[in-house]
């Protein structure tokens, strides 16, 4: 028999356990082999099965998925004929089914590529295999140019033996899988880059310039490894001085749902910097939602909130949106009206949203937020939701502990957290606006400022990506 085989399951190769091995040899004349089966048995102490092939034809039919490695001749030529494939086998196991693709032939690229045609090929059809090149003892040039070329090893005609066989099988078939491990991660880090840089991208950058008014924010998506989820929100300044801010919830948190979300943002935002508002900018977003969504089912909460110039009031809309938080100076925080709200987007095909006008005074915080927020569990057993009551009473007992800003939310979405008993499913965004006549710091909190009096800078939830 040609060369020694180790056997394997019929299980992919990158599965194969060690004691259980199968090798495929592609030889021009295998009975020229001075290797038998039963001497790589015996030195290697592993089940062995051997399957050959006389040509690139017949390797193709035999390359299966239980085959772990491949001992092709470099003197094989590209073309030829012969006797169909002998197997032979040192157990009683059955051999693997399936066909393999002998797919089309591709360029040899090595300075020696006729030499190295036949390798090329059956790298070329069995991508996932673990190779050994056989060539002349006296040719090492040739048998490392096979390697370059991405053969796992190599070894001579004449040091052809059942215990260098057997260790040069073990070690190409882990190498191959090494490598295929590597790759993989390779490919996964990359695209979990590109992801994230795309993500990150997509995420809002406030604009606040001149407003006056401090600006934080949390944002953390329910599924696992995302940056975005299927909430969103926004702040821009218009020209005449308004500070216009906005906050939704897409059904749902998948990446479907978090596409519509900045499709939602994007358009809200060019909206306003328009001139829309309220009843004529929702119906126009409802608009955008029902041409967008896969199905007509999928709806969005929204809230908006137009602050006047001068600070001291603002309009509000709701859109199935729970009202936000409103904390005067020196007075505990409390729920903006809510009972003249209007359907969320996508459920009603003719709704009508009211404005609310609110009055805020001189010295405010306002708290926007999703309901990813007030739906975590609370109490022994996880039986209730947080609410929003719960959620009132446990701003102000952070408020009366002289929390403010960036320390209040941080405080804030840890302690839903620990109430849940851990992290969140669905999505999660809150956002705090602020203004004090006297000096912008109530909620700034330590982030970075430009200047007194300018916005502060959002940053997400955990420490996955730099601020936005």
């Amino acid at each position: 028999m040609p060369v020694p085989v180790p056997q394997q399951r019929s299980v992919p190769a990158a599965e194969t356990s060690h004691g259980d091995l199968t090798l495929l040899v592609i030889e021009d004349d295998p009975a020229g082999t001075t290797i038998t089966v039963p001497e790589l048995s015996a030195a290697a102490g592993t089940r062995v099965r051997i399957r050959t092939a006389r040509n690139l034809t017949e390797a193709a039919r035999l390359l299966t998925d239980d085959v772990d490695c491949i001992l092709l001749d470099l003197a094989l030529p590209l073309t030829g004929g012969g006797a169909g494939p002998g197997t032979a086998t040192a157990d009683a196991g059955t051999s693997g089914t399936g066909t393999a693709d002998s797919g089309s032939l591709p360029e040899p690229v090595s300075e020696r590529a006729d030499e190295l045609a036949a390798l090329t090929h059956v790298l070329g059809i069995a991508p996932q295999h673990a190779v050994l090149a056989l060539t002349a003892q006296d040719d090492t040039e040739l048998a490392a140019e096979a390697v370059r070329v991405g053969a796992q090893d190599y070894l001579f005609r004449g040091e052809l033996d059942a215990r260098v066989l057997s260790r040069a099988i073990r070690y190409a078939v882990e190498r191959k899988r090494a490598d295929t491990a590597q790759h993989q991660l390779t490919e996964s880090r990359l695209r979990a880059q590109e992801n994230a840089r795309l993500e990150r991208g997509l995420l809002p950058t406030p604009l606040l310039d001149g407003s006056g008014l401090s600006f934080a924010a949390r944002y953390r998506p329910g599924r696992s490894r995302a940056l975005l989820g299927g909430d969103f929100y926004d702040v821009v300044r218009t020209p005449d001085g308004t500070v216009h801010a906005m906050i939704g919830d897409v059904c749902g948190h998948g990446p479907d749902e978090a596409a519509l979300g900045v499709e939602l943002r994007i358009a809200w935002r060019a909206l306003t910097l328009a001139g829309l508002c309220g009843d004529e900018l929702l119906s126009t977003l409802q608009q955008v939602l029902e041409h967008e969504r896969q199905s007509e089912e999928i709806f969005a909460t929204l809230c908006t909130v137009d602050i006047a110039p001068d600070g001291r009031r603002a309009g509000l809309c709701l859109a199935g949106h729970p009202a936000p938080l409103l904390a005067r100076h020196g007075l505990p925080a409390r729920l903006l009206p809510y009972q003249d709200g209007g359907p969320a987007l996508g459920l009603l095909p003719r709704a009508r949203w009211p404005r609310r006008q609110v009055e805020l005074g001189g010295a405010w915080s306002l708290m926007m937020y999703t309901d990813g927020l007030i739906e975590g569990r609370v109490g022994t057993g996880g039986s209730e939701r947080l609410g929003q009551d719960g959620m009132v009473a446990m701003v102000n007992s952070r408020l009366e502990q002289g929390l403010a800003g960036e320390e209040l939310l941080e405080a804030a979405v840890a302690e839903v957290r620990e109430l849940n008993g851990g992290e969140l499913t669905d999505d999660v965004a809150v956002l705090l606006l602020g203004r004090d006549p006297e000096r912008i710091r109530r909620w700034g909190g330590s982030a970075p400022r430009s200047h007194p009096g300018s916005p502060v800078v959002a940053r997400p939830l955990g420490a996955q990506r730099p601020p936005l």
